[in-house]
């Protein structure tokens, strides 16, 4: 399975094509064989999976072709396969393939169905390209592809320009990342003179480089990972993301895209091991990110703009397990935040569907009664992303939670900031449940009489994704409940051929815990998490939507003002520039010297022809003039 890796890429690609030239003429076809492109990328990569599984390789290159090759760099086109690879690829293209079928019955009466189709294609494609690339520079033509894509994507419906407007935001402010990365990239082709992920391990542990310039490296790769995966400052892109079909959100927030960022650190934990100083600002990054987003998130009335605060909160609880060097929990929570993210967005879709468009929760109410499987799908979703056992989410982020209060001297401190997060989390998923799903309705009679469950295209992927909601976080059993039953964690071993030595995922006593101890701390995320269910059933069991937040409520309904403060100090100043350089250098600078020239050449031209009289004495008196010139010139440049 290993050498047919070259189709992972290659059906989702030839997708594309086929749907994006053909799809005038393919119609409702176009959804099907984008769906069936991506579901065999999922069939292959299952079996390298299968095949990797249980060996100790530590990865597999397949050649390309040779990308560029000069005399002082070579840099190939080649994809590497390891352990970490496979759990991507089988993350992106089984997620993603869930996510076509339910846009087969979602986008069904949308004139654009096979350009939709066409567009998610090469996001799969992008998307592998990023996660199969053997060096850095081909992660970044992914990684570019990614943001290329969700650019058209989010901006799919054009009309609109609030959209578009959105659009731009996401691509613009990635760029401000991607600058990021390409310095990185710079700075380590310089010392190093490869890219590739096979040789740079060596070369970086063996090397004379300083510390400094190390995590010069590291920092620049991080400013890109902070742009993709959303993190403070540059993670407002994400919420407006919201203006794409609703699938769109679920595969940008789900398991592809924004979990980039994630990908390439861990990919990178070579380097990163040697810089705890960046791995500290990593953690404080990540930290703040998901306390700030879960706080917005619990004053939102968009039901997808929930999740997508949801979304940033999430990432930064990863990108915490990164900055205590946890790497195998990060992606972990990437594999449990795939599936229940995924659920709760499509799910979302579901409502916006029956609601015929709605998506203010104020709106709703009393859902449950008519869209049965959407709800008990929905709230397996929050029962798993709010950290109640046994589903995925409570495993993820217990391990998160684990290592960060073992990572030094704050970690405890870091810990309870963590679980304040963690309690909004549950509080504002459960609030989200409780507006949408139970009291009377509050929409229009329209869409009351219109109220109904969603197709089984769109209902069958939701029951799939409850299903590895509830059962995905066995792959990580820890070992405090899993050495009496013989069980290990599985991902950890898996991965274990990937991360230097000192990354795994340690056991408790290996982070300088006891069984004891470690049973206190889940019992107390799992409190934490049903009193922010507590708080969130109390105050909307009786819901009022008239009821007007204020103080700091009001403050985190307007997203900490972030939007407004980026538009005073960034966006207005760049603009009021743009508009002097337009009036002054464009137009009475650029503009006014090369009129100027033709004006003038225009002006002379007019005097100039006054000479042309067409009167022959006037010619016999210019040439005795000029005869008269010659020789008294003559007579002076002589005489000097």
């Amino acid at each position: 399975m290993l050498n047919l890796i070259w189709l992972v890429p290659l059906l989702p690609l030839l997708g594309f094509l086929t749907t994006g030239l053909f799809r005038n003429q393919l119609g409702k076809s176009a959804g099907w064989i984008a769906s069936a492109a991506v579901f065999g990328s999922f069939i292959i990569s299952c079996g390298i999976f299968n095949e990797l599984r249980g060996s100790a390789s530590e990865g597999f290159t397949y050649h390309v072709l040779d990308f560029i090759r000069l005399d002082s760099m070579h840099i190939p086109f080649n994809f590497y396969v390891d352990h970490l690879t496979s759990i991507f690829l089988l993350t992106v293209t089984g997620i993603g393939f869930l996510i076509h079928l339910y846009s087969i019955a979602y986008m069904s009466h949308d004139e654009g169905f096979g350009k939709f189709f066409s567009y998610l294609n090469l996001f799969i494609f992008s998307m592998l390209l990023l996660v199969l690339g053997s060096n850095y520079l081909i992660m970044f033509i992914g990684w570019e592809g990614v943001g290329l894509c969700s650019y058209l994507l989010i901006g799919f419906w054009y009309t609109n320009h609030d959209y578009t407007n959105a659009a731009k935001k996401a691509f613009v402010m990635n760029r401000i990342g991607d600058l990021g990365f390409l310095l990185g990239m710079f700075l380590i082709f310089s010392k190093f003179g490869t890219l590739e992920f096979t040789q740079l391990p060596e070369l970086i542990a063996t090397s004379s480089v300083s510390n400094s310039y190390l995590a010069a490296i590291g920092l620049c790769l991080f400013i890109g990972a902070t742009g993709k995966s959303a993190q403070i400052p540059l993670f407002t892109w994400l919420p407006d993301a919201m203006a794409g079909p609703t699938p769109v959100s679920a595969l940008i927030h789900a398991a592809t895209m924004v979990t980039a960022g994630i990908f390439m650190i861990t990919r990178s934990n070579f380097l990163y091991s040697l810089i705890p100083d960046i791995q500290h600002i990593i953690l404080i990054v990540g930290l703040l990110t998901a306390l700030i987003a879960a706080t917005i998130a619990t004053q939102q009335n968009d039901i997808k703009k929930v999740l997508a605060y949801s979304t940033v909160s999430q990432l930064g609880f990863m990108f915490m397990a990164l900055g205590v060097g946890a790497y195998t929990a990060a992606v972990f929570h990437v594999i449990t935040h795939a599936f229940f993210k995924a659920l709760l967005f499509l799910g979302s879709g579901s409502v916006i569907h029956a609601m015929s468009g709605e998506q203010d929760i104020r709106k709703m109410g009393g859902l449950k009664k008519d869209l049965k499987i959407t709800y008990f799908t929905f709230a397996i979703g929050c029962i798993a992303i709010a950290g109640i056992p046994p589903l995925s989410g409570f495993f993820s982020k217990d391990e998160i939670m684990m290592h960060v209060y073992s990572s030094g001297t704050y970690g405890k401190i870091y810990w309870v900031f963590g679980m304040l997060a963690a309690l909004m989390t549950a509080y504002y998923m459960f609030r989200l449940l409780l507006i949408t799903f139970f009291g009377s309705f509050r929409g229009t009679e329209h869409q009351k009489e219109h109220l109904h469950e969603s197709p089984a295209l769109m209902t069958m992927p939701l029951m799939l994704l409850a299903l590895l909601s509830v059962i995905g976080g066995y792959i990580g059993i820890p070992a405090v409940l899993g050495h009496n039953l013989g069980i290990h964690h599985a991902l950890e071993e898996f991965l274990e051929p990937v991360l230097v030595k000192g990354n795994t995922l340690h056991h408790a006593s290996e982070l300088g815990l006891s069984h004891s101890q470690e049973l206190v701390l889940m019992a107390l995320a799992v409190l934490i998490a049903l009193i922010g269910i507590g708080l969130a059933y109390n105050a909307f069991k009786k819901y009022n939507p008239s009821k007007q937040s204020s103080g700091i409520a009001r403050v985190f309904e307007d997203k900490w003002y972030f939007d407004e403060a980026y538009d005073r100090t960034m966006v207005k100043p760049l603009f009021h520039v743009s508009e002097l350089n337009n009036e002054y250098t464009e137009k009475k600078g650029i503009d006014g010297l090369v009129n100027g020239i033709g004006k003038w050449i225009q002006y002379s031209s007019q005097k100039l022809k006054g000479l042309q009289s067409g009167l022959v004495g006037f010619y016999i008196f210019l040439m005795v003039i000029g005869m008269i010139l010659l020789f008294v010139s003559q007579l002076w440049f002589n005489k000097i």
